[in-house]
């Protein structure tokens, strides 16, 4: 099975959910539990506990924060390699999920941000591997230079490349333009509905999905609970996969990250897009049914 090395965001997740509506101006009870989080270093737990030989690179407060987040990972059996910030403290992110399962986030990027070039270990890329990029990573213009770094790496090592939309919001700020600029090259771009209408201006997701593939050989559009799609610019019509049924959604967060890392390995075996799809959905429908982003250790 090929090695997947994921250059990303690395947080701690305050995951506040609401017991009943939100009382706007006033106080909700809630559950309030601390995860690890972290778009890129979720996707590399997730591959771990699917049984896929993962690296992490990224970078951690030197705080206690941090010192749970790197043992969070290597108790998933990661290879994880991360740059202490003498500076700057570990990314934090809070998670206000509603009594229906809906969120909102609040991010603090903390040591992500000051990702360097410098910090992206060579001895990772090499022939046979396979290089996956948080689109946060992109997004976020102190760890843009690192991410770019590793993805010219990544090409130079013959490794076939996946990048993600990372955020709605963040991608809308950084353009479409710029966003298509720095991913040339990539083999693959997943994105959620909303990221490829951001891209494309196209609200329609199989629509969104042939005109991105004139910047990519080929593109994964989540859907959420209409389930996801994959088109190539070599097939006809896309292939589409429903969502599994999940009895109650405790927290969306980390599903879209989960539905990546189920699909890579499928996909990088060279298996039919449909199975590929359809491991994504199942192990997305495994993150939304607990509280956090991760799998339980």
């Amino acid at each position: 099975m090929t090695r997947v090395v994921v250059v990303g965001d690395l947080m701690t997740d305050a995951v506040a959910r609401a017991a009943f509506p939100l009382a706007k101006g006033g106080d909700t009870s809630a559950n309030v539990t601390m995860h690890g989080g972290g778009s890129g270093a979720n996707v590399a737990a997730w591959l771990a506990v699917e049984g896929v030989e993962s690296a992490f690179i990224g970078r951690r407060g030197a705080d206690i924060a941090g010192r749970n987040r790197d043992m969070e990972l290597m108790g998933y059996g990661i290879d994880a390699r991360l740059v202490m910030d003498p500076e700057r403290a570990t990314g934090t992110c809070v998670v206000m999920v509603t009594h229906k399962g809906d969120r909102t986030m609040l991010s603090d990027p903390g040591a992500n941000a000051a990702l360097l070039p410098e910090d992206i270990p060579q001895d990772l890329f090499g022939p046979g591997a396979h290089l996956h990029v948080s689109g946060y990573s992109l997004l976020n213009e102190g760890s843009r230079q690192a991410a770019l770094h590793a993805m010219k790496l990544a090409q130079r090592a013959q490794m076939s490349v996946t990048v993600d939309g990372g955020s709605n919001s963040h991608l809308k700020r950084a353009g479409a333009e710029p966003f298509l600029e720095w991913t040339q090259g990539v083999r693959l771009l997943v994105v959620n509905a909303s990221q490829a209408e951001v891209l494309t201006g196209r609200d329609n997701p199989e629509q969104a999905a042939k005109v991105l593939t004139a910047w990519y050989p080929e593109v994964v559009v989540k859907m959420a609970g209409e389930g996801a799609l994959w088109f190539s610019n070599g097939h006809a019509d896309p292939i589409r996969v429903p969502a599994e049924p999940v009895e109650e959604i405790a927290d969306g967060t980390g599903a879209g990250d989960a539905f990546i890392a189920g699909f890579l390995p499928v996909w990088l075996d060279g298996k039919p897009p449909v199975e590929a799809l359809a491991n994504g959905c199942r192990l997305a429908a495994r993150a939304i049914s607990h509280l956090g982003a991760r799998p339980m250790l």
